[in-house]
């Protein structure tokens, strides 16, 4: 695989590169951006069980209890 290295600039949300680089349409790119802190965004994922068949350990029993005729 070879590489070339190609200096680009952000503008409108697009990465321009020098009007000498052309590239063929669908080439896979690598863009590496330094300088720059991204703030990490929280990732929320859906709790998945290891083993699905244990999945009946985590019914639920309601239990309704009556009044305190007492009170």
């Amino acid at each position: 695989m070879s590489v070339l290295t190609v200096e680009g600039i952000v503008k409108q949300g697009k990465i321009e590169l020098p009007d000498d680089i052309v590239l063929p349409e669908d080439t896979k790119v690598y863009i590496i951006i330094p300088g720059v802190q991204v703030q990490q965004r929280a990732r929320i994922a859906s709790p998945r069980l290891v083993y699905p068949d244990q999945a009946a350990d985590f019914t639920l029993n309601v239990v309704r209890e009556t009044p305190d005729a007492d009170v």
